[in-house]
């Protein structure tokens, strides 16, 4: 075994590392949540990385992404986070689509994909890609509301049906029922009440987003993300056990 996947193989062995080796994952938004995810997904020696998303490294995102850093402004954050997976796994194939997810673009899903992370922000495009994934039956997960929150070890992998108290969640299951769609949707949820940020930063900001962004530290998202990458890493390890 090579000393770089020497402890993962200990853990999850031979046959557990090659079919990591072997997978497909695509990660749709690598910010926050979504960088980290990535990450662990790279250091456990996924083979190939999918990385969709059209943001820049900006300097609100230097408290939480994991690619961002001050070198880094300005430039695209799916080209940021190929450039450091690289930097540790060379042999790993990192694919980027530049572009923001919605239905009009579902077809980037149609090829071999072993597991889907639903990092997006926008409520529409979350609930599109998970009904997409479902209808090719590719397995997904969706992390819920991160921001505004501060304890990572309220975060835990659950279904839709069985969150409380996340605007975002209820938002998705009310869009859910909206079109008639009632299979159970896998999530990562923080059960912390999150704080209610209405300080104005921008007012000249053309969405309530950019006049009143939410509040962020690197714990949850982060805690979010691991987790995300947990569960596609144990679906791709259903196969060999």
């Amino acid at each position: 075994m090579s000393e770089a996947s020497q402890r993962i193989e200990l853990l999850i062995k031979k046959e557990g590392l090659e079919a990591l080796q072997n997978s497909t994952v695509m990660i749709v938004g690598v910010g926050g949540v979504g960088s980290y995810a990535a990450e662990a997904l790279a250091r456990s020696r996924v083979g190939h990385l999918i990385l969709v998303d059209k943001d820049v490294v900006e300097p609100s995102n230097l408290n939480r992404q994991m690619q961002a850093t001050v070198e880094n402004l300005g430039k695209s954050k799916t080209h940021a986070m190929k450039e450091r997976i690289l930097s540790y796994y060379p042999e790993c194939q990192v694919d980027l689509i530049e572009t923001f997810f919605d239905r009009e673009c579902v077809s980037i899903l149609d090829q071999k994909i072993d597991v889907v992370i639903d990092a997006i922000d926008t409520l529409s495009a979350k609930m599109d890609l998970i009904q997409a994934c479902a209808y090719r039956k590719i397995p997904c997960i969706s992390s819920l509301g991160m921001a505004n929150r501060l304890d990572p070890t309220k975060v835990e992998v659950t279904t839709l049906d069985k969150t409380s108290g996340d605007p975002l969640a209820k938002a998705l299951r009310q869009l859910a029922k909206k079109r008639n769609y009632t299979r159970k949707i896998r999530v990562v949820f923080s059960s912390e009440t999150p704080i209610k940020q209405n300080t104005i930063v921008n007012p000249d900001g053309t969405t309530r987003k950019d006049r009143i962004p939410p509040a962020s530290m690197v714990f949850v998202p982060a805690a979010s993300g691991l987790a995300c990458a947990s569960w596609a890493m144990n679906q791709i390890l259903k196969k060999v056990q």
